[in-house]
């Protein structure tokens, strides 16, 4: 697998001045943790997954989780375990390569044994399994019970806690919550591949749902439990881990209340209008917004549940020539001193000491989303991807 594999090689050496490296389900867990992306969301129920799948993989999804919690009714979850391992055999039987990095959302601890069991050889396909409503109390037996799945089968099982529970919500047990949280996934930190933020469980708490003129910052209680979780299990002293951004809900939206959020001036640059009035119809204007503010707090990638959202995800994933100048000037060797350099681009200070943890992570980002050309932004990335 690689980001943006789906578009012609003239075209990614067009865009990229450094292409996105090329992945697999068996890459180093820090790779594939800054490689997630947009991470598809799809009911486990649905009767012809293994397509889904091989269609969002060959259309440049990367990560995918096959859903038996909240997006299937309760009855359904024996039929979508089913479903899941007749799938699961069917994508097993076919030679096909870049199948996505597949997890399951699970509700119970005890389905992840009994899972892995069910799938047989077809568990080579499996990538791990998303914790719901995760706090040390509830998320330490599934953290036991993936490792005792994975010590059983011999294969490598990641696990992506989802933080949504009201016990991190409420001011009150807010920072014992997520203390407890840390100690869960400190222990089990090699197997913990990503936090995942449930902020529609957050919103439900309050009774709340942010409109598509709104992003998850808009929201001020949502946002303070971002910062606190950005606080305290995402610091970049060696005990962060990587959290993930927030799912947005709209793919398409009927009526406006507030005025469109993207600039005219980087689309009419590229002769780009038609795709800006398209991504307005579609509220992908607070999309790309909120990514952006997902950047800029500390967060990488982002839950999906619309195909339409994974290209924008990916776009503003891309490293700019500019940061990709900053961050190698940053790490250069002779500058292991410290010290104050004024940017390649003559355009801002960069203070060696102080940007150095955000240039390593710039330039993990740089090696599995790319770097772009010096004259390519964003929108050029998103038109390549749509005209594929």
């Amino acid at each position: 697998m690689r980001h943006f594999g789906q578009i012609a090689p003239d075209v990614r050496k067009r865009l990229f001045h450094q292409e996105p490296c090329a992945f697999t389900a068996d890459s180093p867990a820090r790779l594939l943790s800054a490689a997630l992306g947009a991470t598809l969301y799809s009911p486990a129920t649905r009767p012809r997954l293994a397509d889904d799948i091989l269609k969002q993989g060959a259309s440049g999804v990367v990560s995918m989780v096959l859903c038996l919690e909240d997006s299937i009714d309760d009855a359904d979850v024996p039929v979508g375990e089913a479903n899941l391992v007749r799938q699961f055999t069917d994508l097993a039987a076919r030679s096909v390569d870049d199948i996505p990095l597949l997890f399951v959302r699970v509700r119970t601890p005890e389905q992840i044994p009994d899972l892995v069991r069910r799938l047989g050889p077809a568990v080579r396909l499996l990538s791990g399994f998303v914790l719901p409503k995760f706090t040390e109390e509830r998320g330490v037996p599934f953290l036991e019970a993936l490792s005792a799945a994975e010590a059983a089968v011999g294969h490598r099982l990641f696990a992506m806690p989802v933080l949504e529970s009201p016990d991190l919500l409420y001011r009150e047990s807010r920072v014992q919550t997520l203390e407890g949280i840390f100690r869960a996934v400190d222990k089990y930190r090699d197997r913990v591949l990503a936090l995942r933020l449930g902020v529609t469980d957050f919103c439900s708490s309050y009774g709340l749902r942010r409109g598509p003129d709104m992003t998850a910052y808009d929201v001020q209680i949502v946002a303070s439990v971002i910062s606190d979780v950005v606080n305290m299990l995402a610091r970049a002293d060696g005990t962060g881990f990587t959290v993930t951004g927030p799912v947005w809900e709209y793919f398409r939206v009927q009526e406006r209340m507030f005025k469109p959020q993207l600039r005219q001036s980087p689309f009419l640059e590229v002769q780009a209008v038609e795709l800006r009035q398209k991504l307005i119809a579609h509220a992908m204007d607070g999309l790309l917004r909120e990514i952006s503010l997902d950047r800029a707090n500390g967060l990488l990638g982002k839950t999906c549940i619309h195909p339409s959202h994974v290209l924008p995800v990916h776009a503003l994933s891309v490293v700019s020539h500019e940061e990709f100048s900053d961050a190698q000037d940053i790490l250069r060797p002779e500058r292991g001193g410290g010290g104050v350099l004024r940017s390649a681009y003559t355009n801002k200070m960069n203070e060696v000491k102080p940007h150095r943890a955000w240039a390593e992570r710039t330039l993990l980002r740089a090696e599995v989303f790319g770097v772009a050309n010096e004259d390519i932004g964003f929108v050029e990335l998103l038109a390549a991807g749509l005209s594929d």
